[in-house]
């Protein structure tokens, strides 16, 4: 019989890493080259365009406001790619199950971003950021989902 593998995604909108569970008492492993960070920015190191003004102190409407928040975009961009990644494993038949952890806004990123054959996996979700706690302490964030 064919153990199930449950994986854990514990993401925020810059880092994400994957932990494999293959069954109780063995705990969370790390899965090999499925972490992910992208370096933190704030709005103003990515828009240094200020609204021009015209000599005389009046505001000319001359420079460009964005659309959408820069920072906001860029962790979009990655949650997006850890989606496609958890596609392609999916496909490949790595997982059975997942579990995702994440925080409030990245979560619902996820939600989007995911696909329907990953979607069909997810068995919970933490609204929570667990990003920067050890592997270790993982496992009581999971209990009565996993019984790691």
């Amino acid at each position: 019989m064919k153990k199930t593998v449950t994986w854990v995604l514990i993401a925020d909108g810059a880092q994400a890493r994957v932990l494999e569970h293959t069954g109780p008492g063995k705990g969370l492993k790390q899965v090999e080259g499925l972490d992910w960070a992208i370096e933190p920015l704030q709005a103003q190191e990515i828009v240094s365009d200020r609204p021009g003004s015209k000599s005389g102190g009046g505001s000319y409407g001359g420079g460009m406001t964005p659309k959408t928040d820069p920072v906001e975009h860029r962790e979009t961009e990655f949650v997006k790619a850890v989606a496609a990644t958890l596609d392609r494993q999916k496909q490949q038949g790595k997982f059975d199950r997942l579990v995702i952890a994440a925080a409030p806004i990245a979560l619902g990123d996820l939600r989007k971003a995911i696909s329907p054959a990953v979607r069909k996996t997810v068995v919970a979700e933490l609204n929570k950021d667990l990003t920067n706690l050890p592997t270790a302490q993982l496992d009581q964030h999971f209990e009565g989902i996993i019984a790691a």
